[in-house]
């Protein structure tokens, strides 16, 4: 596992982002916080102690954005975890959503054998509950971190079951789609550094492509949809990882390209 990771630092990486809304193009900031975290197994989350008998390494992906609205802006924000040793398979995972109408919550917890999922939203026929999903899947929501764990050179290509994005306003019972993942060289126009471009086709009219850097540690640089959601990488930096609110400011900044800033921290 590389060292880049143990240095206690996280990778923030923001995006700028576009969705289409009711037939509108709405434009936003895109955050996404890549860090190793040590956890405990009695509470399963962060710990405070690095004494414990019990704690075992995860590495963490949040997401978080605020989306212009009509009225009031769409917040969102997942957070995933993920063994440090499995980048493929979800540990757990938080999403929530919050609208002028109300709030929508899911999480995702892997018992070992299958994942539980509890929800709850404001929509009528959804409401609060809980079901069982499938294991041995991907997420949509992990790709941008799991997906930087292939063996890009090879030019992988392979069937995976991916669950549909978590991180929405609704909560009914996800689409799983049996889906064809392809590794590509990326176009030298696609971005502005040398990139692997990952097709992930989720149906014969539904694709979503990652573009990712192919020096390590591989950042995604852009990202297309096939509901029309993208990404473009605006800067990266390393910082002190957060363990409370308060926000860090970078102490450096060099630029590689003319689109993409990297701040060392």
């Amino acid at each position: 596992m590389n060292p880049l990771w143990e240095d206690g630092q996280e990778e923030v990486a923001v995006y700028e982002a576009e969705q289409k809304v009711d037939g509108e193009i709405r434009r936003f900031v895109y955050t996404q916080a890549t860090a190793k975290e040590e956890f405990n197994q009695q509470y399963n989350v962060r710990t405070d102690s690095l004494e414990r008998k019990d704690i075992f390494p995860v590495m963490r992906l949040t997401q978080l954005y605020s989306m212009p609205g009509t009225a009031y802006p769409h917040h969102a924000q997942a957070t995933l975890f993920f063994r440090r040793d499995q980048p493929v398979v979800l540990h757990k995972l938080t999403a929530s959503v919050q609208e002028w109408a109300g709030n929508v919550f899911k999480a995702i917890l892997d018992d070992g054998l299958q994942y539980q999922q509890a929800y709850t939203s404001y929509h009528d026929g959804q409401g609060s509950g809980q079901r069982v999903l499938r294991h041995n899947v991907l997420f949509e929501d992990a790709l941008p971190y799991t997906l930087r764990s292939l063996d890009f050179a090879r030019r992988p290509s392979f069937p995976a079951a991916v669950y549909e994005l978590q991180l929405t306003n609704q909560a009914s019972r996800p689409t799983l789609y049996q889906a064809q993942v392809r590794v590509e060289e990326g176009a030298p126009t696609d971005t502005p550094d040398p990139a692997w471009r990952v097709r992930v086709t989720l149906t014969d009219a539904r694709q979503n492509q990652y573009w990712f850097a192919k020096a390590y540690p591989n950042v995604l640089l852009r990202r297309t949809t096939w509901d029309g959601r993208t990404l473009w990488l605006k800067q990266v930096s390393r910082r002190a990882a957060q363990l409370s609110s308060t926000p860090a400011a970078p102490d450096s900044v060099t630029t590689p390209s003319a689109s993409a800033t990297v701040v060392k921290g």
